[in-house]
């Protein structure tokens, strides 16, 4: 079964960025995505369509169809008096905005009494490196085409009860 809009496809994956391993799939447990919905970066999505179960594959992904370019204007100071806990250069923490989504944030450094913050993801700017392995392609259910994304079994699922 080809990789096609609307499959549900289990993959193996690493991601190298500058020959170092930054993420990686555990043995045993593969990424499951709902194919053409926008849940995977874009450029591994693209270079995953037609492919079949078992197929491996190298895919590099420049940033502007991986997390974009990097935005050197998307940060911001904050008051340190914002944040609860102590705070560490290079951690990323999330802030809510105010319609209610989350937002990751990597303190870059603290200034007194003000933190300077970049909102840019983290691998913005970054060239990807994928070795990715197929290890499962399936029709989504109506359920997952209506939600937008893969249901996995340990997802709170009662409908398979019977």
């Amino acid at each position: 079964m080809n990789i096609e809009q609307d499959k549900v496809v289990d993959l193996k994956y690493k991601l190298t960025v500058k020959g170092e391993v930054v993420e990686q799939s555990e043995p045993g447990e593969p990424l499951t995505y709902l194919h053409g919905h926008s849940n995977i970066i874009p450029g591994l999505e693209k270079a995953l369509e037609g492919r079949n179960e078992g197929d491996t594959l190298q895919v590099t992904v420049q940033p502007e169809d991986g997390y974009g370019e990097r935005d050197e204007d998307n940060t911001e100071e904050l008051a340190r008096e914002d944040f609860e806990d102590d705070i560490e250069i290079g951690e990323t923490y999330y802030a809510q905005a105010e319609d209610g989504s989350v937002i990751p944030f990597t303190v870059m450094e603290l200034n007194g009494d003000m933190v300077k913050v970049d909102f840019n993801p983290l691998l913005a700017g970054e060239v990807l490196n994928f070795d990715v392995t197929v290890v499962g392609v399936r029709d989504a259910t109506a359920e997952e085409l209506e939600h937008g994304h893969a249901h996995t079994p340990d997802m709170m699922d009662h409908e398979h009860d019977a």
